[in-house]
């Protein structure tokens, strides 16, 4: 990994001419060669998604993985190059992991179908980027406590790592309606399904092969392990190539968002799509927050006390790549913690990203390779992302109850429930409740109390409704 110190020992410039003074290489203490070889290192990271995406949301939405994959691809590319030339950082984006499961899962749940999903995402973007304009963004940040932040994060891994296992044929359901008891579940609500089929097998062989390349620190680990997996799975008969394969990559997706973007009002009412949208933003507003600050201070780019010079643009572009992915059809784009192997390579300036991004819009020809690779290949990936997610854990303070029970909450209900809006806000309202028991109520920001309100409402909505009536 390179150092701040060894950066700067590099020349500036590198003969880049009018390149190099847009993008700052002398004031960032690189060049050229450097940056390019970064921008590859980040993508050859990051190229998992292409197929991760269409394993993800294609299936629960009814979507061409084909189109999906071309479209991850697409629109990636061209945001990536977008944080590059504005924003003039080594941050590359992408449909962000925990955020497509919202949508192929919690979305989908709520009797939404793509377009409406999409649509979801399409404003929830919209609304990101309007906080963004006026500054209110990094404030409504500040205002939820970390320990809440981390949770959100940590739950989101335990949901993905849930559905790798449940993609991968190992974890199912076990529940059996129970007329005796009113519906309830007659026997346990999963259970392990043994393997005895050669997709159960494949799987198991491409978590071994993922995790075995993962803690060896094998650079694209996952993308190897994708392509191994899905060759086992070609000779075993799990998958096989279509008898109409084409090369020629299908762009169906685009447009999606657009098509119905209003439908989570009609379908779920105003509270629920509003409270919805916001559980989303909300994941969206951490990830993308504790990337930047992470990834520009291992580059040596924060200042001292942490922030980072010219944050807005970045944030612009993030925004504004959520709408991207939700008039895509493949899901939120948010700036990827991948794009830190780049930075480790000296990527120092926004042309890594360009870079990356180009190799994006060039991978688009590989899209229809999606078709062929199944989830017994992608779910390996998903179990160790969710472990990624999950190391979060290690910095929230959970013996003290305070932060504890709320982030337990968060963190256990989001898989349990298959809806990360529940897990959200049973740890605001939890963490509320407990601040005010304990008689500490001038530690709750105003803007705590009315989301919390909010989900208190959400969560009574069905009872309320009844009163009403």
């Amino acid at each position: 990994m390179a150092t701040v110190s060894q950066a700067e020992e590099r020349p500036g410039g590198g003969g880049a001419g009018g390149l190099a003074e847009y993008f700052k290489f002398a004031e960032r203490r690189t060049d050229l060669a450097t940056e390019i070889r970064a921008g590859v290192t980040t993508f050859v990271v990051m190229a998992y998604i292409i197929f991760l995406n269409p394993g993800i949301i294609a299936k629960p939405l009814g979507l061409d993985p084909v189109a999906v994959s071309a479209g991850t691809a697409l629109i990636a590319g061209i945001m990536t190059i977008a944080m590059g030339v504005v924003a003039n950082y080594p941050f590359a984006l992408a449909a962000g992991l925990g955020l497509n499961a919202i949508v192929a899962f919690t979305l989908t749940a709520k009797g939404l179908d793509a377009k409406g999903a999409m649509g979801v995402i399409l404003i929830e973007g919209v609304v990101i980027t309007a906080l963004v304009a006026v500054g209110l963004r990094e404030a409504i940040m500040n205002a939820v406590p970390l320990a809440l932040k981390r949770s959100i994060g940590v739950g989101i891994g335990l949901f993905i790592l849930f559905i790798g296992f449940a993609n991968g044929g190992l974890i199912v359901s076990n529940c059996a309606p129970d007329s005796a008891t009113l519906g309830f579940c007659n026997g346990t609500l999963v259970t392990i399904a043994f393997p005895t089929t050669a997709g159960q097998y494949v799987f198991l062989l491409g978590l071994a092969i993922t995790v075995a390349l993962f803690a060896m620190k094998v650079r694209a680990a996952l993308i190897i392990s994708i392509a191994i997996t899905t060759i086992v799975a070609l000779v075993v008969g799990v998958t096989k190539v279509p008898s109409s394969f084409t090369i020629t990559p299908s762009f169906a997706t685009l447009g999606l968002g657009l098509q119905d973007p209003f439908q989570v009002f009609t379908k779920l009412g105003a509270l629920t799509a509003v409270l919805t949208i916001f559980a989303i933003m909300l994941s969206d507003f951490f990830d993308t927050m504790g990337t930047v600050t992470g990834i520009a201070a291992e580059a040596g780019l924060a200042r001292a006390d942490g922030s980072v010079p010219g944050v807005g643009r970045v944030l612009i572009v993030d925004s504004l790549a959520a709408v991207a992915g939700g008039a895509g059809g493949v899901s939120s784009n948010t700036t990827y913690i991948e794009s830190a192997a780049g930075v480790a390579e000296g990527g120092r300036t926004g042309f890594t990203s360009v870079v990356t991004g180009v190799l994006f819009l060039i991978a688009i020809v590989l899209a229809p390779l999606a078709g062929i690779i199944p989830s017994q290949a992608t779910a390996p990936a998903l179990v160790v992302v969710g472990y990624l997610m999950f190391t979060l854990i290690k910095d929230i303070n959970v013996a003290d109850v305070e932060d504890g029970i709320p982030a337990l909450l968060a963190i256990i209900l989001m898989p349990l429930t298959y809806d990360i809006t529940v897990g959200i806000g049973a740890g605001f309202v939890s963490w509320v409740f407990i601040k005010v028991v304990r008689g500490k109520l001038g530690e709750i920001h105003p803007l705590m109390w009315a989301v919390s309100i909010a989900f208190v409402i959400y969560f009574a909505k069905d009872w309320i409704q009844t009163l009403i009536k």
